[in-house]
């Protein structure tokens, strides 16, 4: 069975440096996204919390992060515990901002797991346009 790929790639009105801190900073996360309680950093492990809920959501261990540049983790969600994908943020320069690549991998491509891979594919999409929204307010 061949796993499922989640590709989003979009433009931002900031600088890689900026975004990055999107990406890796607890409260700006909180933003857009889910807050750990600690900064991303290159082989740390991390839990990241519902910021109404309060439950841990996801965790994982940051594989690789590459300030402005690549951030790499592995990504286990509450729905599916046993699974453990990959998640990987590329942040290229263009003229006026950023470009934000995100590329989810290992998610299990079965019939079952096919509402997982539409839940998920439609979260990132809110995720990244609660992102870019608070980026291009300031």
């Amino acid at each position: 069975m061949t796993d499922t790929t989640i590709r989003k790639q979009v433009y931002i009105k900031a600088t890689k440096e900026t975004v990055w801190a999107y990406l890796t900073d607890p409260e700006k996360l909180a933003i857009w996204f889910h807050k750990p309680p600690v900064t991303l950093e290159e082989g740390a492990g991390y839990e990241m919390f519902g910021t109404e809920s309060g439950d841990k959501l996801i965790w994982g261990k940051v594989i690789t992060a590459r300030p402005h540049d690549l951030l790499q983790y592995t990504f286990t969600v509450k729905p599916m515990p046993d699974v453990a994908g990959t998640v990987t943020w590329t942040l290229d320069d263009t003229p006026g901002g950023t470009r934000l690549s995100l590329e989810h991998t290992g998610i299990p491509a079965s019939q079952e797991a096919f509402g997982m891979v539409l839940a998920m594919d439609k979260g990132w999409d809110e995720h990244i346009d609660r992102m870019r929204a608070d980026l291009h307010a300031t």
